[in-house]
């Protein structure tokens, strides 16, 4: 067996281990709290985030990041976007040489405006062929109980990438590859604000007619500002852009649609925190893809409104009157 690390104990984490076991794979799953990792190697389930499932044998858990790491030739990072620089400083001393660096996490960092591969690269001083992405239609509950799914692991250099696909390519997930790292980093981060739109659409009482038009309009924003940076539209119309982005913004399980329906509802940002342990990515990274957007020069008009709801500017009402009311233009500019 080839011994993977996953950093990261929450839903997505705890779900792609579950993967990287059934591909193979000899799997420690690093838990912040010592009483998840302890629950999860007595119990054989994460009760706090995917309840009721049970991990396979492959699985094993620790709250000491050096035994997580020790002999890791593949590390997984799941924590939080807005949290992995800090993170970071405790992983590093116990990777192993040449180890590749898997994300998992979908957000741009708040301040420095970097993806998840950048403020790894940063930190870390591992050069962009030993940092890999994972991205896709991949709702965590829906892939720990091993429903067929698809995915793109995106790495500079084609051959990890390839290597990586081998590597957690079960029965029940499909990965394909890719080199367009900032393509999958910018369509996964972009479609969590989308799905907070969209939910905030949802729990306003408006329907699929209103909620396809704002699936459609974030796709055609993510893509306008992918492209102004570099990415290969392509990326953008396949797992990775539409794949994720319907994926979230169309099902109860996502959590940033639930965050974004509870605001429509007539919730508080800090009521909702305050309801749940889950991160909605989308309410972290707004404000940095609309900094994101206005540096590259690029409209963004989705991402600007939700960044104002979230942040108490603006109310959920005004929102979808904001979008309806905007000067009309012919669909492709």
């Amino acid at each position: 067996m080839s011994k993977v690390a996953v950093l990261g104990a929450g839903s997505w984490g705890t779900a792609f281990s579950m993967v990287l076991a059934d591909g193979g794979n000899d799997v420690t799953l690093w838990a912040r709290r010592e009483e998840v990792a302890a629950s999860i190697n007595e119990r054989r389930e994460n009760s706090d985030y995917l309840p009721g499932l049970e991990l396979p044998r492959g699985v094993s858990a620790t709250h000491d990041p050096e035994r997580a790491l020790a002999g890791a030739d593949v590390v997984v990072l799941a924590v939080p976007s807005q949290s992995l620089r800090d993170n970071l400083p405790t992983f590093v001393p116990y990777l192993e040489p040449g180890s590749v660096l898997v994300s998992l996490m979908k957000g741009i960092e708040l301040g420095s405006l970097e993806r998840m591969s950048e403020v790894i690269e940063e930190v870390t001083d591992v050069g962009p062929s030993r940092i890999a992405v994972v991205s896709g239609p991949n709702l965590a509950k829906e892939i720990a109980r091993r429903e067929p799914a698809a995915s793109v692991v995106a790495c500079a250099d084609e051959d990890v990438a390839t290597m990586l696909q081998k590597r957690c390519h079960s029965p029940a997930y499909r990965p394909y590859t890719s080199v367009d790292v900032l393509g999958c980093e910018l369509g996964g981060a972009y479609k969590n604000v989308v799905a907070l739109c969209v939910g905030m659409a949802v729990g306003l009482g408006f329907g699929d007619n209103t909620t396809a038009s704002l699936i459609t309009r974030g796709l055609a924003e993510t893509a306008r500002l992918a492209m102004r940076l570099g990415a290969n539209p392509l990326t953008l119309m396949g797992l990775a852009g539409l794949g994720d982005l319907v994926a979230t913004c169309s099902s109860p399980l996502s959590r940033n649609r639930t965050f974004g329906e509870k605001l429509g509802h007539g919730m508080t940002v800090e009521d909702i925190y305050a309801s749940t342990r889950q991160v909605a990515e989308g309410a972290k990274s707004c404000s940095s893809i609309r900094a994101l957007a206005e540096k590259a020069g690029v409209e963004a008009p989705i991402a600007e409104h939700v960044d104002d709801v979230v942040a108490g500017r603006m109310s959920t009402s005004d929102l979808m009157n904001a979008f309806i009311s905007r000067d009309t233009k012919a669909e492709i500019d």
